[in-house]
């Protein structure tokens, strides 16, 4: 079975919980990221996804919710879920930053396993990075179950997706040290939106910085696209790494 097959077949778990726990508030899940650009590894990535609901959703659900989730992150790969619950209506009349009523990744996974009751109680509010998900969603996401795509996400603001980008950079030299491939990737869709608004991958946005960005990083491009691929280490100096980080920062403040 390929990796996104059998990322696919733990989403339909997924979809079959949902419809179980949330019942008839519940919309639809539906993937964006890498899952959704074709690109996706077991091995480095992984899995996005949106559930969407008509209302919010009550504690006892929040709490089967995530006990479902860290449950079958057994089954996930290593970097595991980030999912969130969104509105209906905020899905369709989208505003900056977007609310969300529950989410999951993997920087919450110890909280939730402390105390479910309290994390999932007070995990609530807005996320600048929804709209990042919810351009993605538009452009090649899928839907798992429920309504259709274009029936649930609305269009999204131009601003609000480059605000979104720019927030996920703005600390870009401190962050290439503790994950020089995912940044290194990252900055370039980043500048490849800017410069010519197509929304792509990280791998694609490596493919885009090798053809416009300065050769003097180019064998470190490429060695984050072996990496994200699975297929070699990275091992680039990480004096290269931040000076790449600044002078794309520079390029990206300059295209804004």
């Amino acid at each position: 079975m390929t990796d996104s097959a059998r990322a696919k077949a733990l989403l339909q778990e997924i979809a079959q919980a949902c419809e179980r726990i949330l019942s008839e508030g519940f919309v639809g899940v539906y993937v964006h990221g890498s899952l959704a650009f074709g690109c996706f590894s077991w091995a480095t990535g992984d899995i996005d996804f949106l559930i969407v609901v008509q209302h919010d959703l009550t504690q006892q659900q929040k709490e089967r919710l995530i006990a479902f989730l860290l449950e079958a992150e057994k089954r996930a790969p290593k970097k595991g879920f980030e999912m969130s619950v969104m509105l209906l209506a905020d899905c369709l009349r989208f505003r900056h930053p977007s609310p969300y009523v529950l989410h999951y990744s993997g920087a919450y996974r110890a909280a939730y396993e402390k105390d479910l009751s309290g994390c999932c109680a007070k995990m609530q509010g807005t996320d600048a990075d929804l709209a990042a998900h919810c351009t993605v969603m538009r452009a090649v996401g899928y839907k798992v179950c429920g309504k259709e795509i274009a029936d649930v996400f609305g269009p999204v603001p131009r601003r609000a997706y480059v605000d979104s980008l720019l927030y996920d950079v703005e600390n870009a030299r401190e962050e290439i040290t503790d994950d020089p491939v995912y940044v290194t990737l990252n900055l370039c869709r980043v500048l490849a939106y800017l410069r010519e608004g197509c929304v792509i991958s990280k791998r694609d946005g490596g493919a885009w910085g090798l053809e416009h960005v300065s050769n003097a990083y180019a064998a470190m491009i490429q060695n984050a696209l072996d990496a994200y691929a699975g297929q070699r280490v990275f091992d680039q100096p990480l004096t290269t790494a931040r000076d790449f980080a600044a002078y794309m920062l520079g390029l990206i403040n300059d295209a804004k």
